[in-house]
């Protein structure tokens, strides 16, 4: 799934989760100075610029299939390698980088084996491949409260919880499938604060993904009762929602 909004969008949709999970999964994947990394998916660049600090910019190559991400992860970082492709064909020779990493990206692969088999292929030997992806069948994720609310106006709607890799257990299978080796699974975690409902909200009428996608397909009467619905199932603000994500990580 290639996502055709602007930048800044998304950052309001998911920056305020995907930056700080960045840390966290680019520990997990033992990502370290000295070696050379790929980022597939980086969207505008929040893993990217994580294993920026860690790594250098030189050092750092990203992929992303939206031409808006990829004009945006290229201003905010001009001398890391970003290229428009997909995760299935990435332009890049076999055994390039130390470590390929993917966050948040499996579930909106057209093909997760193939796009984690790619990421194998770029990869040295005894190199690492890492994914994470949201709780998303758990309900654990961060549009998971969005996704409760729809499901109580509408049992029929198709929610996130079933894409690939969100939950427990499918990014091993995903990976072994791919022909990684020495898997390992671990869960990650977020706390972000939201000030008032609005401020949790109002991203949600973007566009931005499925979730964005359905919101914005209802009409007004619909989307109120989604937001009102919505507004029953989050704490009264201020509120912490903790986000979880499922991250694997193989060997070459």
């Amino acid at each position: 799934m290639a996502f055709v909004v602007a930048a800044d969008s998304y950052d309001r949709f998911m920056g305020r989760f995907s930056v700080p999970l960045a840390s966290g999964f680019a520990d997990f994947a033992a990502v370290e100075r000295g070696q050379r990394v790929l980022d597939v998916g980086c969207g505008p660049g929040a893993l990217t610029a994580e294993l920026v600090a860690r790594v250098g910019a030189d050092a750092v190559a990203a992929v992303d299939p939206s031409p808006p991400f990829v004009a945006a992860a290229r201003e905010r970082h001009p001398d890391v390698d970003v290229r428009q492709a997909t995760a299935e064909q990435l332009p890049f020779e076999d055994r390039s980088f130390d470590a390929a990493l993917a966050q948040l990206v499996v579930h909106f692969m057209a093909d997760p084996v193939a796009g984690l088999r790619e990421m194998a292929r770029a990869a040295r030997e005894e190199g690492a491949v890492a994914a994470c992806v949201w709780d998303l069948g758990g309900g654990r994720a961060p549009i998971s409260p969005f996704w409760e609310a729809a499901r109580g106006l509408d049992p029929d709607v198709m929610d996130e919880s079933r894409l690939a890799g969100g939950r427990e257990g499918h990014l091993v299978q995903l990976l072994e499938e791919a022909g990684l080796r020495e898997i390992e699974q671990t869960a990650l975690s977020v706390d972000v604060e939201h000030g008032s409902f609005e401020e949790w909200w109002e991203p949600f009428t973007l566009g931005v993904g499925p979730a964005g996608a359905y919101a914005a397909g209802l009409d007004p009467e619909r989307q109120a009762a989604l937001r009102e619905r919505c507004r029953e199932v989050l704490p009264p603000a201020p509120f912490v929602l903790t986000a979880y994500a499922w991250a694997a990580r193989g060997v070459v």
